[in-house]
C-alpha cells in the first residue's frame, strides 16, 4: 500500500464569507497541489473540503497521513464522527450536526484508505502547512477580488 502525506487548510475572508482550501498531496519525490474556492463559506467548512478533495484525487486505497492544523477536522474525525453516525447525525444536545453533508463524504472517502489523522499548530514551523496556508488564502482572496469586480461591473 502507498504512503501518502495529505496536508491540508482551509482559509476565509469573512466567516462566513469567500473561502479557500488547499491539499498537498506528497508520494516520495512525488508533489501535487491543489486549491479551490467558494463563494459563501466558512472556515470550518473549508478545512472539511481541503480534506475531502485531497482524499478524493487518490486513485487506490493507501495509507494515508492526514496533517491539519484544524482541531475541528482532527476531533470531528477521530472522536465526534462515530458518536454522531450511532446518533442518526445529532450531537449529544440532538441537535443536527453542522456541514454533515460534508463529513459523510469525507467519511466515505477516508474509509476507502488507511488514514492517520495529526494536528499541527497553524502558522508555526510546517512548511506544508505554510504552503498549504498560502494556497487555501490565495484562492480565497482571489474570488473575492472577482466578486468585486463583477460588483462593480453591474454599477
Amino acid at each position: 500500500m502507498k504512503k501518502v502525506r495529505l496536508v491540508t487548510d482551509g482559509a476565509c475572508k469573512g466567516n462566513p464569507g469567500p473561502g479557500g482550501w488547499a491539499a498537498i498531496l506528497i508520494y516520495g519525490k512525488h508533489r501535487k497541489e491543489l486549491s479551490g474556492a467558494e463563494p459563501d463559506t466558512t472556515n470550518n467548512r473549508m478545512e472539511l473540503r481541503a480534506a475531502i478533495e485531497g482524499l478524493r484525487a487518490l486513485k487506490e486505497p493507501c495509507e494515508v497521513e492526514i496533517v491539519t492544523d484544524s482541531e475541528y477536522l482532527k476531533k470531528g474525525v477521530t472522536e465526534w464522527l462515530p458518536r454522531w453516525k450511532s446518533r442518526g447525525w445529532t450531537t449529544a444536545s440532538r441537535n443536527l450536526v453542522r456541514n454533515a453533508e460534508l463529513w459523510r463524504e469525507l467519511d466515505e472517502l477516508a474509509r476507502r484508505h488507511r488514514t492517520r489523522w495529526v494536528w499541527t499548530r497553524g502558522h508555526a514551523d510546517h512548511p506544508e502547512n505554510r504552503r498549504a496556508d498560502e494556497l487555501a488564502s490565495r484562492a480565497a482572496q482571489e474570488l473575492a477580488a472577482r466578486a468585486k469586480m463583477a460588483t462593480q461591473d453591474e454599477r
